[in-house]
């Protein structure tokens, strides 16, 4: 058999939840139309280690309805039926009874089918069932952990992952849009569903007359607007959310408008992956934040109805989510009944906001196999998760919600790549004289930094200087330090203290003796001195930078935590131990208080606490530490790491001691 693959969408990616594939003998043109006109992402597979390897490709959160012709059926079925992705799968043959029997065994085969007009009949009928219902869409969320457990769904960063998505979501809400930001979505859905009359004629009437006011009759309709958006959402293709930009804030406007004021119980019914529950079981108490708009009714009963009709499979899980809101607390995200905006005003459906957090009270399965999970929706500003957001803000200068907030966002990600592409995007936006070119300038800096490319770093900051004499001296203050702190990591260590003076006389000219960014200068300059032996040097910068941060910041900033770990490193390298424990100490405290839970910051000062009690020979309290240390970096850093090998290596050697 030849190996052949035909996309009728000419390559074109998929910007949809849904694929439709067909796997056997070809199919004519009028049959490969009307499939497009259900589902427009068609492949069309005559190879099967073509066709598996592309459906092995897709991801978990895509979707699948599978055409299978009878001569490969039973042989090609069991590869792939356990997949999460297939949803449906049609058997298209000659004769209903070859098939009876082996079909009888795999509960997503829904019917073995003759017809040509039956099989488009009921892979139609398939797929507005899911429409309709949205079982079977992925629910886009994120997990707050707060009781910082050992266990095996903690993926590196989930908390960072957290309150990155959140002020991710924040800016797209917040951005103003572009006045070409319409166009483009168009130009690329006209692309996206070339040749496909149904869609293309949506498109049209969209382009010609959508109204602000009528955001929620769109965003309702079964069209490529739910579909694309909601995708791009979960899959985070930021490119095509801020296209999207003018779409989500005219709807965040009309929920406004019609936000609801009183205690409610919404229902959501969903189809869920036994490891989703095994993690949500998990993680009850915490806070669980919903990424996409989320869509609800009042009706618990015909929630429930709805998921009966559903015949899941061995690995998915039928669930009712139960959302209690309290009408007495104020500053919630918005959520409004909807029913009257909707493209179908007789289905109820309350809708709430993107970004929209909650706290997952309680999980049990009833006596039909249902898992109900309760959630209660979270005041904006009432949960702690507000101080890790704002200082996240404060650390990634996000000033403003625009590209360079984007691309801040991105780059602390580690998405240095999509950063960068947003720091050009904007460059080549702004005029020259603009203030934030400067910005972007340094930004771009900051990547060459972060890929170790130290002297393309310098180029960058040299730009940024050139722009920030036109500006003010404390952009042209901070340049330099970032200059400093290049050369400090190339171990060019007496232009590193030339940079980090002439950073310091600026900032003492804006802000006389103390600020915040003049500790930050002495304490780049206290890290030169402890490099280069000088200890007492360093202890004479490190304690300036402290008394300043201890004069103008909380006590439980972390920069004040730096700082004492900082001065407690120069007295373990003095062998100052006691000295050193006290100020270490310090540092945690205030540390595991203004940071995230297993931050790689507070992992270190166990690590050092360990080394300390090591070195007195305390062997108990060193592993005790170490341990600590070690369970964290389990969970920032994968098994390969530096980091996490050398600390095993050491639990090791002290554990021979002791």
């Amino acid at each position: 058999m030849s190996t052949s693959l035909t996309n009728i969408n000419e390559e074109v990616e998929n910007l949809e939840p849904f694929y439709l594939i067909w796997f056997g003998n070809s199919i004519n043109n009028d049959i490969q139309q009307q499939l497009r006109a259900i589902i427009n992402y068609l492949l069309i597979f005559d190879d099967e280690e073509q066709c598996l390897n592309y459906i092995y490709s897709l991801s978990k959160g895509d979707r699948i309805i599978l055409i299978v012709t009878e001569k490969f059926g039973e042989h090609f079925v069991p590869q792939i039926v356990h997949l999460r992705q297939i949803v449906s799968i049609y058997i298209y043959c000659n004769s209903k009874k070859n098939n009876e029997q082996w079909i009888k065994k795999y509960k997503k085969i829904k019917r073995v089918i003759i017809g040509r007009d039956e099989l488009i009949q009921r892979i139609q009928t398939d797929y507005n069932q899911r429409q309709n219902h949205k079982l079977d869409e992925t629910l886009s969320y994120e997990i707050f952990n707060t009781k910082n457990v050992d266990n095996k769904f903690l993926s590196t960063g989930m908390n960072d992952h957290f309150i990155h998505i959140q002020i991710l979501i924040d800016c797209l809400i917040n951005m103003e849009s572009l006045s070409n930001d319409k166009n483009e979505l168009m130009n690329l859905c006209k692309q996206q569903y070339k040749n496909n009359s149904y869609e293309l004629n949506i498109i049209e009437e969209f382009e010609r007359e959508y109204l602000s006011e009528k955001s929620l009759w769109w965003y309702t309709r079964h069209s490529f607007l739910y579909r694309l958006l909601n995708k791009a959402i979960r899959i985070q293709n930021i490119d095509l959310l801020l296209l999207f930009r003018f779409f989500i804030r005219d709807i965040r406007r009309q929920l406004n408008l019609s936000k609801s004021s009183n205690s409610i119980h919404v229902y959501r019914a969903q189809l869920m992956s036994k490891e989703e529950i095994e993690l949500l079981t998990k993680f009850t108490g915490e806070f669980i934040s919903i990424n996409s708009f989320l869509s609800t009714n009042s009706n618990r009963e015909q929630t429930r109805s709805s998921l009966m009709s559903f015949i899941p499979s061995d690995d998915i899980e039928k669930v009712i989510f139960e959302i209690n809101i309290n009408h007495r607390v104020d500053d919630i995200k918005t959520f409004s009944n909807i029913t009257s905006y909707s493209y179908f005003p007789g289905k109820e459906e309350i809708l709430f906001m993107m970004g929209s957090i909650f706290r997952l009270i309680h999980i049990d399965r009833d006596r039909d196999g249902i898992w109900n999970i309760q959630l209660m929706l979270c005041a904006n500003k009432k949960h702690q998760l507000q101080s890790f957001i704002q200082q996240k803000k404060h650390e990634l200068d996000i000033i403003e919600t625009d590209l360079l907030s984007v691309g801040f966002i991105l780059e602390d990600m580690g998405n240095l790549d999509g950063a960068e592409k947003y720091y050009h995007r904007l460059l080549n936006q702004l005029s020259k004289d603009h203030e934030d070119t400067a910005r972007c300038y340094h930004a771009l800096g900051e990547i060459s930094q972060k890929r170790g490319g130290y002297d393309s770093s310098i180029v960058w900051y040299n730009k940024a200087l050139q722009y920030d004499t036109k500006t003010d001296d404390s952009n042209l203050a901070l340049s330099y330090n970032s200059i400093g702190v290049v050369y400090t990591k190339k171990g060019d260590y007496s232009l590193a203290l030339e940079s980090y003076t002439k950073a310091l006389e600026l900032w003492k000219k804006v802000f006389h003796e103390d600020h915040p960014n003049i500790a930050m200068c002495y304490n780049n300059m206290g890290i030169i001195y402890q490099e280069e032996g000088k200890y007492s040097d360093a202890l004479e910068f490190y304690h300036k930078a402290w008394n300043i941060r201890e004069k103008y910041l909380s006590t439980e900033h972390s920069s004040l935590g730096q700082s004492h770990a900082c001065i407690g490193n120069v007295h373990y390298q003095l062998k100052h131990y006691d000295l050193a424990l006290e100020h270490y100490s310090s540092s945690y405290d205030i540390l595991k208080k203004s940071l995230l839970p297993n931050h790689p910051d507070i992992a270190m000062i166990l690590r050092n606490m360990g080394l300390v009690h090591r070195d007195k020979k305390n062997f108990q309290q060193a592993l005790y530490y170490m341990k600590k240390a070690a369970t964290m970096y389990r969970h920032l850093y994968p098994s390969t790491h530096h980091d996490l090998i050398q600390i095993e290596q050491i639990i090791q050697r002290i554990s021979s001691k002791s």
